[in-house]
């Protein structure tokens, strides 16, 4: 068969890197991938935007299937575009989308149908929200509403740091389109999981538990980024915390997206936060977090392109999802400077330390080809991810890898799964 996947990051070169071990795949295109991408997939020049041509293209090629990577094609409705045109594609629709394009929509849906989270309240106006921020409890989190490349999210320790983030959000349009409404809620302490799910549209299933990191810097200093490392299993996501999970927040979300005639069908990515209280959520996806596929999919035991048809087809429930008795950690290598300036065109070097080593991945996240070198071309440029008989021994394996590569500008956080040594 003949697989199209949607992207260009290191979560997509996870997923072409995963479905590429099919038997059942004898082609995979990859629009509009990058330079890691392009060892296992044929690149096509076609942005993850352009639905229309998309379609176009996986009727010409009489793609089989196609998965969706992106938040941003999801949330704008590629889902639906494919389906008009009778193709099959992984991922959901526009409708249930709405999970991870909404976040007064998801926090609305979690009270309505209670599903554990911190209170909170939501917003159209800088000066209500201004207003409310006068009688609420310090430190605060402030989240815009829409897409924000996983940046758009604000704890605020004093009144005058909320006050300025609702300036941010509302006013200088920081992160654009999605600050038009904003959620403002308590904030929770405790550990961060993020669970994975496949779905169905009534049956669900949660993938291995992993953590990431999201701080630019060690000990979780400096700004908010798209995710500067994680592992997996998290040692703090113990069978209680699964148990209560699945009562209480899995099962029941997607029963409720189905009360409301928005069956998910596709990846849940469920943020946890295990508080004092118990766990509750912190945020939904509506597709693989980045970089948290990079070390959820290479210990999956099962084949994807069946577990994604099993999905399509509402038959999960006959699937029985393995992984791997083993742990791995993913280390991001970004450019110095990230998430704020950051200059690109450095060659990177070292790939072929990689070849031939069972357990060590190098998903590329940032990169193209510049005649015959691959150079940067992002923030974050390389998911260095090495597996383990445990954590630690992954986080060794992993750091000894990242020494295998250079570029100049080479940055990383040096403390990613350093929880572990605490748990």
């Amino acid at each position: 068969m003949k697989v199209l996947i949607v992207g260009s990051g290191g979560r997509e070169h996870a997923i072409a890197t995963s479905v590429a071990k099919s038997s059942q795949v004898e082609k995979i295109y990859c629009a509009p991938g990058n330079a890691g991408i392009a060892g296992v997939a044929e690149c096509v020049n076609i942005g993850a935007m352009e639905f229309d041509k998309l379609t176009d293209f996986a009727q010409e090629k009489g793609i089989d299937l196609t998965i969706i990577g992106m938040d941003d094609p999801l949330v704008g409705g590629v889902v639906d575009v494919f389906e008009e045109r009778g193709l099959r594609v992984f991922g959901p629709r526009k409708n249930a989308a709405i999970i991870e394009g909404s976040k007064a929509f998801s926090k609305d849906l979690m009270k309505k149908y209670n599903i554990p989270t911190a209170t909170y309240e939501n917003f159209d106006t800088p000066e209500a929200a201004l207003a409310y921020l006068e009688t609420a409890k310090m430190p605060i989190v402030l989240k815009a509403d829409g897409l924000a490349l996983g940046k758009g999210v604000l704890i605020c320790n004093t009144l005058e740091e909320a006050k300025e983030g609702v300036k941010t959000l509302m006013l200088d349009k920081q992160f654009g389109d999605a600050g038009n409404q904003i959620v403002i809620e308590e904030f929770m302490t405790g550990r961060e999981v993020s669970v994975l799910c496949y779905c169905d549209g009534t049956h669900i299933k949660p993938m291995t538990s992993a953590q990431d990191h999201k701080r630019a810097k060690d000990n979780d200093e400096g700004l908010n980024t798209g995710g500067m490392g994680t592992f997996s299993p998290s040692p703090f996501y113990d069978s209680e915390v699964q148990k209560f999970c699945e009562e209480k927040v899995y099962q029941p979300t997607m029963d409720a997206m189905k009360a409301e005639g928005r069956d998910f069908v596709g990846i849940l990515f469920v943020g946890l936060m295990l508080t004092p209280e118990g766990p509750k959520v912190l945020e939904y996806n509506a597709r693989f977090g980045d970089p948290e596929a990079q070390v959820v999919l290479p210990r999956m035991k099962n084949d994807i392109v069946d577990v994604m048809n099993a999905c399509i087809d509402g038959k999960l429930d006959e699937i029985d999802l393995q992984f791997e008795d083993n742990a791995a950690v993913c280390v991001v290598l970004a450019s110095d400077g990230y998430p704020e300036s950051y200059e690109k065109g450095k060659i990177i070097t070292g790939f072929e330390n990689f070849d031939n080593k069972d357990g060590y991945y190098v998903f590329h996240a940032g990169t193209k080809f510049e005649g015959d070198d691959i150079v940067t071309n992002g923030g974050r440029v390389l998911g260095v991810t090495a597996k383990g008989a445990d954590l630690k021994e992954a986080r060794k394996n992993a750091y000894a890898a990242t020494e295998w590569i250079s570029f100049e500008n080479k940055y990383m956080r040096n403390d990613i799964g350093k929880a572990i040594d605490e748990a």
